[in-house]
């Protein structure tokens, strides 16, 4: 199987069941301050990233 085929293969109950497993594990209260605590990691990384292409892109011009 390729991976295009393993996506395509995940359906609704699938979904349905991974969110009820994470629901059990982290409760209710915890999922908002682990998405949280996501959101500003992808944050700082888009940053991180973004003063990385600035040097590069002055020392071209």
């Amino acid at each position: 199987m390729t991976v295009a085929n393993i996506f395509l293969a995940i359906g609704p109950w699938q979904i349905a069941i991974v969110v009820l497993v994470v629901l059990l594990l982290f409760g209710g209260k915890k999922i908002p301050e682990l998405m949280r605590g996501l959101g500003s990691g992808i944050k700082e990384f888009k940053d991180a990233s973004k003063e990385d292409e600035s040097p590069e892109k002055e020392k071209k011009e």
